[in-house]
């Protein structure tokens, strides 16, 4: 482990406290009306969300001074971990359904949902192994194989919740690591040729995912049904203009958008902060990554950039998939925007992995 410390990256650490604070905002602001709706309190999941953020940026300071080996060292315990929080998940009466996927342990109101925290896991596991296994990562038998065979176990256990939008964050931030690492090109086009095989079966099994895929191409063929979403949340964006609306104008979030303090957050942001204020939101993002690459680059061994790189991977991938369903460049799919979107689980997982990424950062070359 490298002795020699810095400051931790402060630029990173300003980026993402400003894209908690505009999130804390938009979550009262996108919720406001369907709380005082559906719990008398128009405060209930602003209260929530800043007592996840509170949490969260506790923990993302105590990760910050807690040496990334650290996750080296627990990378197989913390992994065995979530795996059984995966099985836990799926036993009727344990695991909580919500949306009609088995994705929550807990009790009443405040919940976990396992999958979050299993891609995190999955990180600092492969991380590991990678940098232990490096030189075999060019061979395909002996370094791909094995490296994405536990990863396709999550994916396959996750699925089994439903949550195919968490699994397949999980899979693609795991799919740059291994690239990342030494992987060749010829590899993944192979895997790709089976992903597309494996993803269309995906689809094909579930008749709600074949209505998404559909209502992508078309929304207006079923505009009250699987296209209301994005017609919607397209309703929301374009009105906003350049400046927007202003702030708490939305008229989407009244009851037209489901639920729109979650995945469809830009939406209601654009609609009220408009065109500015949703390149502000995507500005930060572009700061945040570029700090997390600056970082990955210039990590004093192969675990910390593998870590940095599996970390900002997580956090790029959220957000093209999120803004892309929110804007109809993609199916929908529930992924939230990270540091934005309303979600305890997903809110401090986030934040923890940031506190790793400015541990790693007070040890840049």
């Amino acid at each position: 482990m490298p002795n020699k410390k810095t400051e931790p990256d402060y630029v990173l650490m300003v980026t993402t406290i400003a894209l908690l604070v505009i999130g804390l905002i938009m979550v009262y602001s996108a919720s406001a009306a369907w709380a005082n709706y559906r719990f008398d309190d128009s405060f209930f999941f602003a209260k929530r969300q800043l007592f996840f953020a509170g949490v969260g940026v506790i923990a993302m300071l105590f990760m910050m001074r807690v040496d990334y080996w650290t996750w080296r060292t627990w990378a197989k315990v913390i992994l065995i971990i979530c795996f059984i929080l995966l099985v836990i998940v799926l036993i009727p009466g344990v695991g909580l359904v919500r949306g009609g996927a088995r994705s929550w342990i807990g009790v009443g109101a405040f919940s976990i949902q396992p999958s979050e925290f299993m891609k995190m896991a999955m990180i600092a596991f492969l991380a590991k192994y990678l940098s232990e296994n490096q030189k075999k990562i060019s061979s395909f038998k002996q370094g791909v194989i094995p490296s994405l065979s536990l990863v396709m176990v999550a994916f396959a256990m996750i699925m089994l919740q439903p949550d195919l939008g968490t699994g397949a964050v999980m899979v693609g931030t795991c799919v740059i690591m291994i690239f990342v690492a030494g992987a060749r090109l010829s590899h993944f086009a192979w895997l790709g040729v089976a992903g597309l095989a494996g993803f269309i079966a995906l689809i094909a099994s579930a008749p709600y995912r074949i209505k998404r895929i559909t209502s992508f191409l078309d929304p207006w063929s079923d505009p009250l049904g699987s296209g209301f979403q994005i017609i919607q949340s397209l309703y929301a964006i374009g009105p906003g203009g350049l400046m927007g609306m202003g702030l708490g104008e939305s008229r989407q979030k009244y009851f037209y958008l489901p639920e729109p303090q979650t995945d469809f957050i830009f939406a209601i942001l654009s609609e009220e902060l408009g065109f500015i204020g949703g390149f502000v939101v995507l500005l930060l993002f572009g700061i945040l990554l570029w700090r997390g690459i600056r970082i990955a680059l210039g990590a004093p061994d192969l675990f910390g950039s593998f870590l940095a790189v599996g970390i900002i991977s997580m956090v790029a991938i959220q957000v093209m998939i999120n803004i892309g369903v929110v804007t109809g460049l993609m199916p929908v799919t529930g992924i939230t925007l990270p540091l934005l979107s309303y979600g305890g689980s997903s809110l401090t997982l986030m934040l923890v992995s940031i506190g790793v990424l400015l541990n790693i950062s007070r040890y840049v070359r």
